[in-house]
């Protein structure tokens, strides 16, 4: 697993390959360095809508995972493919990302509140100390 982040320079309508296949491309910008990458991913399936809250120039940490594939042209020439797909993306500073849940909060119940001193009295402590 790998993160990004960079502000959203190009979302793409969701493309159907084929009948069963559909992915969306989408560009980040990493201005991290002096030079500033352009770097393109895609989400597959049912995580192309993840992307429909996201608008240029946002701010953004996108989740992927690094694929690589051979292909043989037909004349037999082996050449070789990356994709970043990416499963999550999240405006930066934000709570809960598109994509599910964070590594943190994963259950879908708030933590409960603890009590705060004011609400418990003396009376109510039963430490020994």
């Amino acid at each position: 697993m790998f993160k990004l982040t960079g502000s959203v320079k190009l979302i793409k309508d969701t493309v159907q390959v084929t009948e069963k296949f559909a992915k969306r491309e989408f560009v980040i910008t990493d201005a991290s360095s002096m030079y500033p990458q352009d770097i393109l991913f895609q989400a597959v399936q049912d995580k192309c809508s993840m992307l429909d809250g996201f608008n240029e120039q946002d701010q953004v940490e996108v989740s992927f995972n690094l694929r690589g594939r051979e292909w043989t042209s037909p004349q037999g020439e082996v050449k070789y493919f990356n994709t970043l797909d990416a499963w999550r993306i999240e405006k930066v500073g934000q709570g809960m990302p598109q994509g599910g849940p964070s590594d943190m909060n994963l259950g879908s119940e708030p933590a409960p509140a603890a009590p705060s001193a004011s609400t418990e009295s003396a009376e109510d402590d039963d430490l020994p100390f």
